[in-house]
């Protein structure tokens, strides 16, 4: 995957904690409701098929109680190291309607590596056009998307996964 700064945005860090446990907090849903979505807003349920063609499906509730339903389809699931997804497909790879008014679709590619301390973490957010990345950026990709790995880690050392 080449990372296309026109068309993609990216989130890197070093986690101080074991691939092996952030892998589990992506992939486990009993741990993603934990730190999915930056706070005060919640993640009430969800549900993951983790293979190709498989679901991730998120609720997020604002602080307000709005719920908005999230349907992906995994991509690639290559355990501990690559994690793939898309809002553009349903499972199964059904196409997924364009979204109503504002609004992209996006595919997500995390990897993991492996380092001496812990980590290291690339989110990736790729978009078809300039005008959905600069949406999804507008919308506080690297502040929501930070804060969000921010979480996972929080959760992860509080003995969350375990």
């Amino acid at each position: 995957m080449t990372f296309d700064p026109k068309l993609d945005l990216k989130l890197e860090r070093v986690l101080d904690v074991p691939t092996s446990l952030v892998w589990r907090a992506w992939t486990e849903p009993e741990h993603v409701v934990h730190w999915f979505v930056p706070k005060p807003w919640t993640v009430p349920r969800c549900e993951i098929d983790l293979r190709p063609g498989g679901k991730f499906f998120t609720v997020m509730r604002s602080p307000e109680g709005q719920e908005m339903p999230n349907t992906g389809c995994y991509l690639e699931v290559v355990p501990e190291k690559r994690l793939v997804w898309t809002s553009a497909l349903l499972p199964e790879f059904r196409p997924q309607p364009a979204p109503d008014g504002p609004g992209f679709h996006f595919t997500a590619a995390l990897t993991f590596e492996p380092t001496d301390t812990g980590t290291k973490y690339t989110a990736i957010a790729m978009h078809s056009d300039p005008d959905g990345r600069k949406q999804h950026e507008e919308m506080g990709f690297a502040e929501g998307w930070g804060t969000v790995v921010t979480q996972l880690v929080e959760y992860i050392k509080g003995g969350g996964v375990g």
